[in-house]
């Protein structure tokens, strides 16, 4: 059994509409998504001793997720993960987009489908997020209607992702949700367990930019396909953190993407997906200046994300999985975030 149970979660500046929120419950997980950006603003899970902690970064109240924040809990577009110097081809025309990530363009630009209000529809497990992107928006052609639904069952968060395109355009969405699995405001995900079933990887330029290369895991700080210690692994490589696209093995179907086990609470977390890619993110630009949930100060490497996506810069790659949208095709994705105790 899922309750769905609906609530204003604040109001926005200058009358530009009302945020609502909807909590998710069943016997194993609750978990309260907002109409803007579709944005997770908490997800609590009991740990061994049946204790519940909130495990994601994030604000209590809408000023929080208003201000110049790194996408906190929030379904991020049109495109997900950057676009190099902004700019793509298509059919012999070039188009331009927001510069907002050094010389690139990051999550679908300066106002991205995290920073607008969806039309929210409540199901009898879950809630249904809608919205049209209209032709042009951020630079991107043709008109796109999205749905975003969030379900629950049991311990297990289901996010699917739909969209129709007026047009050929690019199109890669993903939630962005920051994890604590030892619970938010812990001070870093050192003693995390880390595995991601990748036998390849995306290395990056300086701008973090894919090279092109796929470069084989194989006897590199990237191969995560047995579990590491994340804290001792960084260590050990001399790595400032993960921000590093991983590639699935291609196919449409569901499959296990990554576990990750926290020892000290049990709390396990595993994604599955059925998109081609999942951008590992370690936290490494969380600085400590914003005040989450609870008084809450986030430093460096205190949340993890696993963005399942299309690999990053898709469409100046061709060799890369394709990216685009066009009319009369669906755009058709779903990721299931499972937590159990072990």
């Amino acid at each position: 059994m899922v309750s769905v149970t609906r609530a204003v979660f604040g109001d926005l500046p200058l009358g530009a509409g009302t945020v609502e929120k909807f909590q998710l419950q069943s016997d194993q997980l609750r978990v309260d998504i907002i109409s803007w950006g579709c944005t997770i603003t908490a997800l609590e899970v009991k740990d061994r001793q049946g204790r519940a902690s909130d495990l994601v970064l994030g604000f209590a109240e809408l000023e929080g997720y208003l201000q110049k924040q790194p996408y906190f809990g929030a379904v991020v577009g049109r495109v997900a993960n950057r676009i190099a110097k902004g700019t793509f081809t298509l059919d012999g025309k070039e188009y331009q987009l927001a510069i907002n990530n050094g010389p690139n363009s990051l999550h679908g630009g300066v106002r991205g489908f995290d920073k607008v209000l969806w039309t929210p529809q409540v199901l009898s497990n879950g809630v249904e997020f809608s919205r049209v992107s209209p032709d042009g928006e951020e630079g991107y052609p043709g008109e796109l209607k999205v749905w975003v639904t969030y379900t629950l069952d049991g311990g297990e968060l289901v996010i699917n992702y739909r969209a129709q395109a007026s047009q050929t355009t690019p199109v890669n969405l993903t939630n962005h949700s920051y994890f604590n699995l030892a619970g938010q405001g812990s001070p870093n995900i050192y003693d995390h367990e880390v595995t991601i079933e990748a036998d390849t990887f995306l290395p990056v330029d300086e701008t973090l930019i894919p090279t092109g290369e796929v470069a084989p895991v194989q006897g590199t700080a990237f191969d995560l396909r047995k579990p590491v210690e994340l804290g001792k692994h960084l260590q050990e490589f001399h790595m400032n953190g993960f921000d590093h696209n991983f590639c699935l093995k291609g196919s449409k179907e569901k499959r296990f993407c990554a576990r990750v086990h926290h020892a000290g609470s049990g709390r396990v977390l595993e994604v599955y997906t059925t998109q081609p890619g999942v951008q590992f993110y370690t936290g490494n630009f969380l600085d400590g200046t914003l005040k989450g949930k609870r008084g809450a100060l986030y430093p460096k490497h205190s949340g993890f994300c696993l963005e399942t996506q299309n690999w990053p810069d898709a469409v100046n790659q061709p060799h890369f999985p394709p990216v685009l949208l066009k009319p009369g095709e669906e755009y058709d994705h779903t990721t299931w975030f499972k937590f159990s105790v072990a």
